[in-house]
């Protein structure tokens, strides 16, 4: 897939491609250079370890958006229900 920097040096990634990368507004993202290429990946969220009961479970120690929006929910729901979703299994 091909995207063109513009003026303001702002690039869209493909819509497919933040899907696969499960790339969402707000992701903070590291850019970098290595042999000629340009990549980009997502900033790892720092997390703390916290108790839960006996479990051991890490948790954001910033705030930051959901994965999937109330509106992400229904429309996969509705899809569901009509039979015409598109998810798979990762």
């Amino acid at each position: 897939m091909n995207a063109t920097i513009d003026r303001a040096g702002r690039l869209v990634v493909p819509k497919p491609i933040r899907e696969a990368a499960h790339l969402h507004a707000g992701t903070q993202v590291r850019f970098r250079v290595a042999d000629g290429r340009v990549e980009i990946e997502p900033v790892p969220m720092t997390v703390k370890l916290e108790r839960s009961g006996s479990l051991v479970v890490a948790v954001p120690t910033e705030e930051r958006p959901p994965a999937l929006t109330q509106s992400d929910v229904a429309e996969a729901v509705a899809a569901i229900r009509a039979g015409t979703s598109s998810t798979s299994a990762e």
